[in-house]
């Protein structure tokens, strides 16, 4: 009945019965109680649904990962105490020592060094790709052990837009799935299952939140790749789990099995849970998520063209901008318009970049990206600073690149502070 993703962000989820709480409860609560031993051994052995330790599932967490789910169209989906955990889980549910995994170079800093440094230390190699190469160049990089895709829908902090339906046919052609982050988009704006994505990943701390008070991350199931089909290349999802009495979770739970298996195992055993606080906050800002978008999208169009119109400014990149080189790419997979987030430069080099951020009034600089207050820094220093200079042009990011996070404040006074900044130069 709710077909739109603007009434799935204020009605999936939570649905309460006759007399019950309008509002999603919090259950703050770390356990659950059974009349019966045999009731909740049950629960261990995956033959009844329910709760028993909010370490693995919490109904708070489990409602807002429903309406998560139901506006990417997907079919099962968790929540996890951030992005990055999400990423990691994401990953590590399908790939173990001796796997190797291929993802775009221009991803977020920390989700790189996830992929390229702790996760090697797992055994676990990954490769990064310029994500415009053709599909004849990307298919060099599989190997006998790839295991999956990734990229994100919209790069954080370049903003350039992921061809999905590219990258969903190379990785389809070799058997495996396209893992997507979705972050900046939303699934207000693109919704990347429908373009071939298998699996997409939030991190819900940014625009879903909306308001920088809680940090989570989110992974959603498609359920259209099959395990089975595959059977000897995720032997984690095909054969029995003996942790598990002998489970084989394709089997025993269809299009559930991944999300099944990342609470069981992964939950289980490393326990990234996000709290059931924090789950009732996104759920807030869930509520307002496509109303924000909208603004967002929309503030941050006049500033990337007050931005190019100024002399003082080297360049700008912005999807929305129509002779931007993602243009035609976001038009496509992002007709709504992309996200408030966009990265320029300003004349002068570095030097001339910090003073501009020093003489913001109320444009702040701080990590974060993606909430309802304008902030922005400089990769090069902040996020992306354990990077080589090498390592920095693979992922096309820039000295000189400022990350600008457009919030829903009066575009005037966005601009006007801006204005102000550029004339202390």
């Amino acid at each position: 009945m709710n077909s739109s993703v603007e009434t799935k962000c204020i009605h999936e989820g939570w649905k309460p019965k006759n007399g019950e709480p309008r509002e999603l409860p919090i259950y703050q609560s770390t356990t659950f109680k059974y009349d019966s031993s045999d009731d909740m051994g049950k629960l261990f052995d995956l033959e009844a649904e329910g709760y028993f330790y909010t370490r693995l599932q919490n109904p708070t967490n489990d409602m807002v990962a429903a309406k998560i789910c139901a506006m990417e169209g997907g079919c099962a989906a968790m929540l996890t105490s951030s992005g990055q955990a999400a990423n990691f889980y994401a990953m590590f549910n399908i790939c173990e020592n001796g796997d190797h995994f291929i993802a775009s170079s221009s991803i977020y800093g920390g989700t790189y060094n996830l992929f390229g440094v702790t996760m090697k230390k797992m055994g676990i190699e990954c490769t990064f790709v310029d994500q415009n190469l053709s599909e004849e160049e990307l298919e060099k990089y599989f190997k006998p052990n790839t295991k999956a895709v990734f990229g994100e829908t919209i790069t954080n902090p370049t903003v350039s837009v992921l061809d999905i339906e590219k990258f969903a046919r190379v990785a389809h052609k070799h058997g495996v799935p396209l893992i997507v982050d979705n972050t900046f988009a939303t699934p207000v704006n693109c919704r990347p299952f429908e373009w071939g994505a298998d699996i997409v990943t939030h991190s819900t701390t940014k625009y879903m939140d909306g308001h920088a008070v809680s940090v989570g991350g989110c992974i959603v199931d498609s359920g259209n790749f099959d395990w089975m089909a595959h059977k000897e290349k995720f032997p984690g999802l095909t054969t029995p789990d003996e942790s598990y009495h002998g489970i084989t979770y394709a089997e025993r739970f269809g299009k559930g099995a991944y999300i099944t298996k990342a609470t069981a195992q992964l939950m289980r055993d490393f326990g990234s849970i996000q709290s059931p606080q924090n789950a009732f906050y996104l759920n807030l800002g869930l509520e307002s998520l496509a109303v924000r978008m909208e603004r967002h999208c929309a503030n941050a169009l006049a500033v990337a063209k007050f931005l190019k119109a100024n002399d003082k400014v080297a360049w700008v990149h912005y999807a929305d901008l129509e002779d931007d080189e993602y243009h035609e790419m976001a038009k496509k997979y992002l007709p709504k318009g992309s996200c408030g987030v966009l990265s320029f430069a300003i004349k002068g080099g570095r030097a001339n970049a910090i003073a501009f951020m020093d003489s913001l009034k109320f444009a702040s600089i701080v990590t974060h990206v993606a909430d309802a207050k304008t902030c922005l820094l400089h990769p090069a220093s902040h996020t992306h600073r354990q990077m080589s200079e090498e390592q920095l042009l693979e992922a096309g990011v820039s000295p000189d690149l400022i990350r600008l996070s457009v919030g829903i404040e009066n575009v005037e006074d966005i601009i006007a502070d801006l204005q102000q900044a550029l004339d202390q130069i």
